[in-house]
């Protein structure tokens, strides 16, 4: 095993460096943690680091070699048919930057019960370069759609900062059980997690909540049933999208976490997938200009679209007012 530079993403933004190694190398003992600190052979952006450290998007942690015991196993090798699988996710391609279209059900990173997720399979996303590509941001397991990843530690750090000071335009689509009233606006609503015995959440919580706001739009509906929406985060908070949706008394379709029974909707062949999906996406590339990129529906969302006889034209003019 070999030195490792990994940079931070957008969503381990102000979480500790021990808790970081805690959720990477989950193997890894405390107290072996806590030396190879103390002995300078971790670090973050080159300088020696303590574990209560908090981390910032786009800062590199220098991870030693670690060994079989005291580490997660190596990567096993990928699957040439899954390697070919990951490489036609590909929307865009450059010397900087990759972007994918993710399938729902693929989990971004690992987690408990989690073993097969994109964090362990982005050798196969090398092409031409030697540098396995880095995550900068995240998506939920069930949600589909643009994930950046970036080919360079550069690149990783231009393009994590920009998330973080939400210099990108992100778009969403989802599909609403019930139609949202009034048809546009802003939802303003505190959210914080919260734990649970089925586990962590979110919720709406006015008082500790950290500030979480999103535009939204009806594209299209199918009478009182259900919706087309146009999501637009300003803020980037954990299920952000989904918590919002179902506060409204409009839960996303499938969304059975937070919408409970009224997120499904009988009769519709894949009520109980998810029904969100990153669309569209518009972000500073690391060398200058802009990158925009749009993400073709999944099936399952292909197949309800059908169903409900749903068509995007307010939406596409909708973009255009936002570029």
């Amino acid at each position: 095993m070999s030195v490792e530079q990994r940079t931070v993403s957008q969503d381990e933004a102000d979480i500790r460096i021990d808790r970081w190694f805690k959720r990477h190398y989950p193997e890894l003992p405390f107290g072996r943690l806590s030396k190879l600190m103390r002995t300078g052979q971790i670090r973050l952006d080159g300088k020696r680091v303590e574990g209560s450290e908090r981390l910032e998007p786009g800062q590199t942690i220098r991870v030693p070699p670690l060994g079989d015991l005291d580490g997660p196993p190596p990567p096993r090798p990928i699957d040439p048919h899954v390697a070919k699988d990951l490489q036609q996710m590909v929307l865009h391609r450059d010397e900087d930057v990759i972007v994918l279209n993710k399938p729902t059900g693929l989990a971004v990173q690992g987690g408990t019960g989690t073993t097969r997720h994109l964090d362990g399979m982005l050798d196969a996303l090398k092409f031409e370069l030697n540098e396995r590509p880095r995550l900068v941001h995240r998506l939920d397991k069930d949600t589909s759609g643009i994930l950046v990843l970036a080919r360079t530690a550069l690149a990783a750090s231009k393009l994590a900062a920009a998330f973080k000071d939400r210099e990108t335009e992100k778009i969403y689509w989802a599909v609403t059980a019930k139609v949202p009233v009034p048809n546009e606006g802003t939802i303003d609503l505190r959210l914080a997690k919260k734990g649970s015995p089925q586990g962590e959440r979110v919720a709406v919580d006015g008082e500790d909540g950290q500030k979480a706001i999103t535009d939204y739009e009806v594209i299209d509906y199918a009478a009182s049933r259900a919706a087309l929406v146009r999501l637009r985060p300003i803020t980037g908070r954990t299920h952000q999208l989904r918590v919002h949706c179902a506060a409204i008394g409009t839960p996303i379709l499938g969304d059975a976490k937070y919408g409970g029974a009224e997120a499904i909707i009988h009769g519709v062949e894949y009520m109980r997938s998810l029904h969100l999906h990153a669309r569209r996406l518009k972000v500073p590339h690391p060398r200058g200009g802009f990158l925009e990129v749009t993400a073709p529906l999944p099936p399952h969302m292909k197949a309800t679209f059908a169903y409900f006889g749903f068509t995007a034209r307010r939406e596409l003019r909708a973009w255009r007012r936002l570029i």
